[in-house]
């Protein structure tokens, strides 16, 4: 019995030592790192003799030679976060909404990522003409250039609603599930103030908000809506699409009440259904479908300014507009052609103006003065008596732009390759 006693004992303290002797070899003998292999024509810093210490270093490492390889000297953030801006294109739209994104990207801060929905006979047209910018502009942005597409049960009922393509913007949520805000624009709309400013309306959502849009008119004796509509609208005088802000994020997320059923239903379970039951008493197309969605969930928009949509509706019978009679105007629309015929020479103006700058010039001897000299033409008209709202916000937003200078192609040239930026 003493035998196996010691035995035991015997055993016990082997046990015991030979624990010992894997912790020592665990946690004080060497230890194997990772050394990152070195980029070729990269630079060794004090940073990287410490790295394998800091977690996070290996990181910063590929960073900063990334950054050598393509000639940068210094250590930069991550790039931006572009605003995305969405237009719709079709038939005789192409100089229209190429000025438009012109308007866009001469003012905006921020780069701007642009979606650009269009016929199929227009795509190399919009190529050409977007590739042929100068780089210190091309540098600002970038794009893509989508076919016109619908769910393909219903696409040809879809395509015809109102004008050509624009019910597009309907599906723009379900089309770009990637991205989660952006701005859609008539190819009608010239920006007089940076996107930013826009943009920034999104930092305004609340936890219900979803969209954001204009008044179809402030003055509900002259309004459309309230006055004609044979369908549920949004608020006294209804809403109007040609700009719209979306978070479609939320859009794609959130059940909608509507007077379909008694169960809320998805953007995408909601638009064919209330088609249907409207189309027979719908005029304006896709924007009496936001204005019925819009009226069952009040809640889910926010009403911006009408000086974000200024329409001719605002000054063709007098003024109209308080915001744009205090503090300008934002965005002006042409709707209804007035950009191409002689209806609104003040609206044309400013189209024609913006149209004809050339990308670089000093603005104000080549834009906003040729602008000033035709609007004081249009004093005749009531939008022409207001042609001071129509340059006051442009003319700040032009003090703002860089004009290139002998020399800067070199530069303009090395941005472009860089990709979008923020402009000087």
């Amino acid at each position: 019995m003493r035998r196996y006693i010691r035995a035991l004992v015997l055993c016990t303290v082997f046990a015991v030592f030979s624990g010992l002797y894997v912790y020592s070899k665990l946690f004080y003998g060497p230890k194997r790192v990772f050394i990152p292999p070195r980029v070729p024509g990269g630079r060794r810093g004090a940073a990287d003799r410490t790295g394998h210490q800091n977690p996070r270093w290996y990181n910063r490492y590929i960073m900063r030679q990334s950054e050598a390889a393509g000639g940068r000297g210094s250590v930069q953030g991550p790039p931006e976060a572009p605003m995305h801006l969405a237009v719709v294109a079709c038939g005789e739209r192409l100089q229209e909404t190429l000025t438009m994104i012109k308007s866009a990207v001469l003012f905006s801060i921020k780069p701007l990522q642009l979606h650009i929905f269009a016929e199929d006979q227009l795509h190399a047209s919009f190529v050409g003409a977007l590739e042929s910018w100068p780089g210190f502009i091309r540098c600002r942005f970038n794009y893509t250039v989508y076919s016109i597409s619908f769910p393909s049960e219903n696409a040809a009922e879809w395509k015809r609603l109102f004008k050509p393509c624009a019910s597009q913007r309907l599906f723009l949520p379900l089309i770009l599930k990637d991205v989660d805000s952006a701005v859609y624009v008539d190819s009608d709309i010239l920006f007089l103030q940076p996107v930013d400013r826009l943009w920034a309306f999104l930092s305004q959502f609340n936890s219900s908000q979803l969209a954001a849009m204009a008044p179809e008119h402030e003055e509900p004796r002259i309004a459309w809506y309230n006055r004609f509509a044979r369908h549920p609208f949004y608020g006294r005088t209804g809403i109007n699409s040609g700009v719209m802000l979306m978070n479609m994020t939320r859009m794609r997320n959130v059940y909608f009440k509507n007077d379909m059923t008694a169960v809320g239903l998805r953007w995408e379970e909601l638009l064919m259904p209330l088609l249907q039951k409207y189309k027979l008493n719908i005029t304006w197309g896709d924007q009496d479908l936001l204005n019925i969605i819009f009226h069952h969930n009040p809640e889910c928009l926010l009403e911006f300014p009408c000086q974000w949509n200024y329409r001719p509706d605002h000054c063709i019978y007098g003024s109209n507009c308080a915001s744009a009679e205090e503090d300008g105007i934002n965005i002006l629309h042409g709707n209804r052609g007035v950009y191409h015929d002689h209806k609104q020479p003040a609206f044309r103006a400013v189209y024609e103006a913006i149209r004809k700058y050339s990308f670089g010039a000093d603005p104000v001897p080549s834009l906003l003065g040729p602008l000033e000299e035709a609007l004081l033409k249009t004093t005749n008209t009531y939008c022409g008596k207001s042609h001071e709202l129509l340059t006051r916000r442009l003319a700040r937003s032009l003090g703002n732009i860089h004009v290139a200078r002998p020399g800067v192609r070199g530069d303009a040239a090395d941005s472009r390759r860089r990709g979008p930026g923020r402009n000087a």
